[in-house]
């Protein structure tokens, strides 16, 4: 069992930055791959970036490529979601999740625990 505790989210005019972390429980967190998800309103929950257990690659969703970077530090057991340059759009409630076993990374199904959500709103 992993429990996952994001924090991090808030208000940010546009253009600003925000760092989201993700706080893990139990000694395995070093076996999971990692990924940030986001939910806006009315919208489907979408697939923002992933990393690797050991941090060797990480994956972007094309809407966040060269803005958004996702970092683990393991002795920490947290996983963190740095954003810039950000705009109205990326308003969302953002969750991390954890995948144990692999597949597609962009894919909700194939993730394991899921934390509850952290509010972003970007004022234009």
């Amino acid at each position: 069992q992993v429990q996952l505790v994001e924090s991090g989210g808030g208000l940010v005019q546009a253009g600003g930055s925000l760092r989201l972390s993700c706080a893990a429980s139990g000694r395995t967190f070093g076996m999971y791959a990692m990924g940030w998800f986001r939910q806006a309103p009315k919208k489907e929950r979408e697939f923002v970036a992933c990393i690797t257990s050991i941090g060797d690659g990480t994956y972007y969703a094309d809407s966040v490529t060269g803005r958004f970077a996702i970092s683990r530090d393991n002795a920490k057991n947290t996983v963190y979601l740095q954003m810039n340059s950000l705009k109205s759009e990326d308003t969302a409630v953002y969750f991390c999740a954890a995948q144990r076993y692999g597949g597609n990374v962009a894919s909700l199904t194939n993730y394991d625990y899921w934390g509850q959500g952290t509010q972003v709103t970007v004022a234009s």
